[in-house]
């Protein structure tokens, strides 16, 4: 139960997160919206992980988790930049469907045969990739050119959760600290060598700040969450994060979603659902 909260929870903030990330991304761009959020998060939990003095673990783990911050910023940059060119109710859930898959795999292979639910909820997540492509343009080129983006986060984001799990048994703001420094410095880096190394503006610094807060909450409850129970659950439990950027979406932006869409959206929150059973 403690495993299905804190999923839930992650996928709360984590939702509001990428809604906050993607207006961020359309005011400046997807390079400074991730890194903004990534090396913005070192500060708290960098600060709290020294007053509450956990700020050692393993080595091996630090490994695990400065690889999970490298390849999840990765994600970040994709899923931002997708975020920003296209509509957030489809980016997000594409993104969200291949991040809760690949975990799913990790923990059929580790645990063995997978259940009918899990196979149904593959059958879904594909059927809900393929309706929420489906966006209006027509042409085939656009349409795969709309999931590449997507996709990619969200194969960085499922390397992010089996990574994180791997390395973050044994503390809870630690391994945040390697995961935000590593993927911060990675970003910065990007950022550097394509000239956005930049503050952010006045205007745009309250929608940072919540960009992060929330961001941040949704790691520490993944951590939770990955502690108390199974990886492959927390993830996709945590991938529901979908939901909430495309309600947010809707309500705040008023982004229209075609029926087609909805039924894909709809389908693809059923799939991972059907994945955790």
């Amino acid at each position: 139960m403690q495993t299905i909260l804190f999923g839930l929870a992650s996928a709360l903030f984590w939702g509001a997160g990428d809604f906050a990330g993607g207006l961020v991304s359309r005011r400046a761009n997807a390079v400074r919206a991730s890194l903004y959020v990534q090396a913005g998060g070192l500060i708290p939990v960098l600060a709290i992980a020294l007053f509450t003095r956990q700020l050692t673990m393993p080595l091996v783990d630090w490994l695990w988790c400065g690889a999970a911050g490298v390849i999840g910023s990765l994600g970040f940059l994709a899923l931002y930049r997708a975020l920003a060119d296209g509509q957030m109710s489809t980016a997000a859930p594409i993104a969200a469907v291949t991040s809760a898959g690949l975990p799913a795999i990790v923990g059929v292979v580790r645990d063995g045969v997978p259940s009918a639910s899990i196979v149904a909820g593959f059958i879904f997540a594909l059927a809900a990739i393929w309706l929420i492509s489906q966006n209006g343009a027509g042409a085939i080129k656009l349409r795969l050119k709309d999931l590449l983006l997507p996709f990619f986060a969200g194969l960085g984001f499922g390397i992010y959760f089996i990574f994180v799990d791997l390395g973050g048994q044994s503390s809870v703001f630690a391994p945040l600290v390697a995961v935000r420094g590593a993927g911060g410095l990675t970003l910065m880096i990007l950022a550097a060598f394509s000239k956005e190394l930049h503050l952010p503006s006045r205007s745009m610094l309250p929608l940072v700040l919540l960009n992060i807060s929330v961001d941040v909450l949704g790691s520490v409850f993944f951590i939770l969450a990955v502690q108390s129970g199974r990886m492959d659950i927390a993830a996709v439990l945590g991938s529901l994060y979908s939901g909430v950027t495309v309600l947010l979406a809707w309500l705040i932006l008023r982004e229209k979603i075609s029926s087609v869409q909805r039924i894909g959206v709809a389908i693809a929150l059923l799939a991972i659902i059907l994945i955790t059973i």
